[in-house]
């Protein structure tokens, strides 16, 4: 590795993201450059990827992620899934402000272009970032929830996808993980169980998102993680952004999930895959 390759991964990886933003600021001071543009400029492909990444605030990362997701022909659903499924209200509502910056349009009414069917209105109520964010737990409601669920679903012919979408989407996440616990005793089987079996295509990978950051959020991405780098080729887009996005909110619980999950460590599997 050549010494200015060296030097920047040393300086960009061990600082937090606020201290990056503060180095952006006196590069560009400095030099009259932006850094992005110049990091663009010198390097390319997965590496450049990463670095440009790590100097972004946060929300401009998810946006820039969310642009590429859908730009050109046909949409990445699998990266708007994972944006959407795990981020809160207050990152999902950063995120739109910075998108809106960085495109002059809301994110909503784009989205609106790019996804449709029932799939659509899912994503969509998850963009609006806002979901119930109250801590107490109603028992009722959960057993309500639970058996509403098990009717739209498992007990009748056919499938209500719009109280799976209304449940899911708008609960607060501790009444969701109660309604989990409830949803097991009614039906016998696990949510994700009934979803997987009901429905299908980028609205059943939706709904099994949410139901898999509701339960573990560091476990959701522990699993994606290991998928982006099990078997041949590496799906370096998923592993940049994932180590990006999470290296200062969970990424350590996030290693101890991929521990427990494939009895082998983050840091060595990254290391065989990309070797």
């Amino acid at each position: 590795i050549g010494t200015t390759e060296g030097t920047l991964i040393d300086i960009l990886t061990q600082r937090s993201n606020a201290q990056r933003q503060q180095i952006s600021k006196a590069y560009q001071e400095a030099t009259g450059r932006s850094l992005v543009a110049d990091l663009k400029g010198d390097l390319s492909g997965s590496f450049e990827n990463l670095l440009v990444g790590l100097v972004m605030p946060p929300a401009v990362y998810d946006a820039k992620e969310i642009i590429r997701a859908i730009k050109g022909a046909g949409t990445t659903d699998s990266t708007l899934i994972e944006i959407f499924a795990s981020r809160n209200n207050q990152q999902i509502r950063q995120l739109s402000d910075a998108y809106e910056s960085e495109t002059k349009r809301k994110l909503l009414d784009d989205l609106k272009q790019e996804v449709s069917g029932d799939y659509g209105k899912c994503l969509l109520i998850l963009a609006e970032g806002k979901r119930d964010e109250t801590t107490n737990v109603d028992d009722a409601k959960a057993k309500a929830d639970a058996k509403a669920l098990y009717e739209a679903g498992e007990k009748k012919w056919g499938t209500d996808e719009s109280k799976f979408i209304e449940i899911l989407c708008r609960r607060s996440i501790p009444q969701l993980r109660k309604t989990l616990v409830e949803y097991k005793s009614v039906s016998g089987k696990t949510l994700q169980q009934s979803i997987e079996g009901e429905m299908s295509g980028s609205l059943e990978d939706l709904l099994v998102a949410v139901v898999k950051c509701v339960k573990n959020v560091p476990a959701y991405f522990a699993e994606r993680l290991y998928k982006s780098m099990k078997g041949a080729g590496t799906d370096e887009d998923t592993l940049t952004r994932i180590m990006v996005c999470r290296s200062e909110i969970d990424m350590l619980e996030i290693r101890t999930e991929f521990k427990k999950l494939y009895g082998t460590s983050l840091h060595s599997f990254i290391q065989v895959s990309l070797s």
